[in-house]
């Protein structure tokens, strides 16, 4: 075909004869058109410029890319027409590679920003950092949540320092609603610098799959460190799923704003309100049979009490038809962090999960936890916690990475936390890690124990501590047990070879048989939830099939007794 001949692709219907807009009041007895008209239709042409002007071609760049238009991906939140805001397009295109509406998403108004890639990038001026601003502030008076669909090539060179002022002056403006409305940001693209601190201001942060984000781009790292990197190596959802940066990884971009259409069903518009109940056919006093399944098969298989299970599966019987929303699930598995609803009710789960590391609580579980209950706390969301850990990670390496600081701002987003709270002991309960894990002292508003809760000061190595003396008498009669032994099975004829051999094994034995009875008694008197009952660090013990009821009947009472608002407290050094 030659190039005279070649046929270039449209998005216009050849068969479409449409006679274009008619500027005249229906009815009016028809006239020339003036200058009024004139100015009507410039007027039309500047209010559909945002949608038209991107061209065929740029439209087609972005598709070839897998990517969708920014107009594409508002038809996929809502299906009414938006209401667009700050429509400027100035000479320079200043503002124009921005999208800023208000739209609604199942009933509910919601602020959105949406870089257009197609018309310079999405890149950031001095105009598109005011409108940003602007949106944002107006998100804040009316109380509304805001999502972000950040598609940027980051500050607009030519711009000069005003790109950097814009960025400024939006980080500024989200920092001041952060804690008032919640905002829910999505990374499409290739996204760096200021393109990359914007979204991470706000409560969650999206990525598909084959995108990124980050301080610099590849090219940037190899040209300053020589180190040679791929995109997807220096800041796709592989490390910022682990780094918790991102808090949710999905396939595309659709499975992105459905995300965004999931968290919203969970968290409540702004600070002064609660999650909006849903009616449920699942009924409040449901058995968890299979809870008691669970820990059956885990407690009386041959590993007993350290066999490890997933409290997923716990947390999965206690919610409504069983669903619920894990949040940074990738990231410190040994903890889950997770929204749901139980009798209709939005909580929040925060459990500790033995089938990684035996639940142990190291720095990235740690800011996991402090991060969510943070959030939960901001936000008015009751939360849950389920506790099944030997406590603190330990190690050098922990130590040097911070675990004091990690383990403190657990803590304090713990104490700190206003809304209904409750504890669910289900195995290990021990030292700090107990201590510091949502009981009564720091605020718990109930605390329930399993059968099969071991609370104590220490775990089972405590035994050493408790019985020292008692091991010590065991461990300081092996010389002359052994000697006797030799002596016995001398006298019985053995080679004096064979006969030490057989004593020292038969006083090994009675060694270990001697200190498992100890580690027995220690079980049966300290390591169990008697003690922490009689002195009323717990208010029952509940059958493992009775939880959800518990539970959803004791959320139910204090959600109608809590008061929802704004955080009225002193606000902490630490975050």
């Amino acid at each position: 075909m030659t190039k005279k001949n070649q046929i270039i692709p449209s998005l216009t219907n050849p068969f479409n004869h449409d006679a274009g807009v008619e500027f005249k009041v229906p009815g009016q007895v028809a006239s020339k058109p003036g200058i009024y008209e004139d100015a009507l239709r410039k007027g039309y042409d500047l209010i559909q410029r945002p949608h038209t002007a991107a061209g065929i071609k740029n439209i087609q760049r972005q598709h070839l890319k897998n990517r969708m238009t920014v107009w594409e991906r508002i038809k996929v939140l809502t299906d009414k027409e938006p209401t667009i805001l700050f429509q400027n397009w100035g000479p320079n295109l200043d503002g124009a590679g921005l999208v800023t509406a208000i739209i609604d998403i199942d009933g509910q108004d919601v602020a959105l920003y949406g870089h257009d890639f197609t018309v310079r990038a999405g890149s950031m001026d001095a105009t598109n950092g005011k409108k940003l601003a602007q949106l944002f502030e107006l998100a804040g008076k009316r109380k509304i949540p805001l999502i972000g669909l950040n598609d940027s090539a980051g500050a607009y060179v030519p711009a000069g320092v005003g790109g950097l002022d814009g960025y400024a002056e939006a980080f500024t403006a989200l920092r001041k609603i952060s804690g008032v409305v919640p905002s829910i940001m999505c990374m499409f693209g290739f996204n760096a610098g200021g393109g990359s601190y914007l979204p991470r201001q706000g409560s969650f942060v999206i990525q598909p799959k084959n995108t990124f984000f980050g301080l610099t781009g590849a090219g940037v790292v190899k040209s300053v460190l020589g180190e040679d990197v791929t995109p997807d190596e220096l800041g796709g959802p592989a490390v910022h799923s682990q780094s918790g940066v991102t808090d949710f990884v999905v396939e595309d971009e659709v499975s992105a704003l459905e995300k965004v259409k999931e968290i919203l069903r969970y968290i409540p518009g702004n600070n002064e309100k609660i999650a909006s109940y849903q009616e449920t056919s699942d009924p409040e006093d449901r058995k968890t049979w299979d809870i008691d399944i669970l820990l059956k098969k885990a407690f009386n298989s041959p590993t007993g009490f350290n066999t490890p299970f997933d409290v997923s599966i716990m947390i999965q019987q206690m919610c409504d038809h069983g669903d619920f929303m894990e949040v940074q699930a990738g990231r410190a598995r040994n903890t889950i962090t997770a929204f749901a609803r139980m009798g209709g009710n939005v909580v929040g789960f925060v459990a500790n999960n033995s089938a990684v590391a035996s639940g142990q609580i190291d720095i990235a579980a740690a800011y996991k936890n402090a991060r969510f209950i943070r959030f939960c706390n901001l936000y008015n969301i009751p939360v849950v916690f389920m506790e099944d850990t030997t406590g603190f990670l330990p190690g050098s390496e922990q130590e040097a990475g911070g675990i004091v600081q990690a383990g403190r701002a657990m803590l304090d987003a713990i104490i700190d936390l206003r809304t209904p709270r409750f504890l669910v002991l289900i195995r290990n309960a021990f030292g700090g890690a107990y201590a510091s894990y949502n009981n009564y002292p720091t605020g718990a508003d109930l605390v329930i124990a399993l059968p099969t809760t071991r609370a104590a000061v220490m775990g089972p190595a405590g035994v050493e501590f408790v019985y020292k003396d008692e091991l010590r008498n065991i461990r300081g009669s092996v010389k002359a047990k052994t000697a006797k032994a030799v002596e016995d099975y001398t006298a019985s004829g053995l080679a004096e070879d064979d006969a030490i051999t057989a004593a020292n094994q038969a006083v090994t034995e009675w060694v270990k048989s001697e200190e498992t009875l100890l580690a027995q008694r220690y079980e049966r008197e300290l390591m169990n939830p008697n003690e922490a009952l009689s002195l009323g660090s717990i208010s029952q013990i509940v059958m493992p099939s009775d939880l959800r009821q518990v539970i959803t009947k004791n959320m139910s009472f204090h959600l109608r007794h809590y008061q929802p608002g704004p955080l009225q407290n002193v606000q902490r050094e630490f975050h």
